[in-house]
């Protein structure tokens, strides 16, 4: 984060069978196609799935901060 920046917060959720950072990474990713300026994140929940008596699935909530640009 940069001193003297203005940011908007937007809210996504990720998800992966495979890890906890995974699903951040997909989730990143993806918004990355869509969005600019992405500076941050930040995780507010992280839930899953069980089955037969193991993690199976993963699910993150996150913030993410999208820097304005300076007009020119």
């Amino acid at each position: 984060m940069t001193s003297q920046s203005t940011y908007v917060k937007t809210e996504i959720v990720g998800t992966s069978d495979v890890s906890i950072s995974e699903a951040i990474n997909n989730a990143i990713g993806t918004a990355s196609h869509s969005l600019r300026n992405l500076d941050w994140f930040e995780v507010i929940e992280v839930r899953g799935s069980i089955r037969d008596g193991k993690a199976s699935s993963y699910q993150v909530t996150l913030k993410l901060g999208l820097r304005y640009d300076a007009k020119a």
